[in-house]
């Protein structure tokens, strides 16, 4: 599902449909991290950016967008090069992993915690600033790029 929705980002002519195609591929990952028993990851993938940024995309989307929606995304007849890099990054990728037969093991257990409850105690007391000052400047970053798209009338 993700890797289908994330064709659709990249292949709909709709600019409002590739923005609901991210945000179910962002769905998709965090059902991925649930399969894999990361918590947490999955817990942040679903309520930061599926909840939060991809809904903003959606939002600034709708009111910035100026004409018809269908001419929004272009056709890109130059798809084929993405598609060869896309394909050497892959190839160059699984050689590497390919290569090193070891790489899944680790040289002792791992016992620094980084647990769910771990990571949001962290988050609500000794990182609630920084935490808070991030979800302010994507409101306000938000607020600006919807003025900038719409302009502002000056009053004389």
């Amino acid at each position: 599902m993700a890797i289908a929705a994330a064709w659709g980002v990249v292949t709909s002519k709709n600019i409002v449909h590739s923005a609901l195609y991210l945000v179910l591929s962002f769905l998709g990952v965090a059902v991925l991290y649930v399969l894999m028993n990361a918590d947490f990851l999955a817990a942040v993938q679903l309520l930061i950016y599926t909840g939060a940024v991809a809904i903003m995309i959606v939002f600034a989307v709708m009111l910035t967008l100026r004409g018809e929606v269908s001419e929004s995304n272009p056709e890109n007849h130059h798809w084929g090069w993405g598609a060869l890099v896309a394909l050497l990054v892959f190839v160059v990728m699984a050689l590497v992993i390919l290569a090193n037969p070891d790489w899944r093991i680790l040289p002792a257990p791992w016992t620094g915690g980084g647990s769910a409850e771990d990571m949001s105690l962290l988050l609500l007391t000794k990182f609630m600033i920084p935490f808070e000052a991030a979800a302010v400047l994507l409101t306000v970053a938000l607020a600006g790029a919807v003025i900038l798209a719409k302009g502002v009338k000056e009053s004389k």
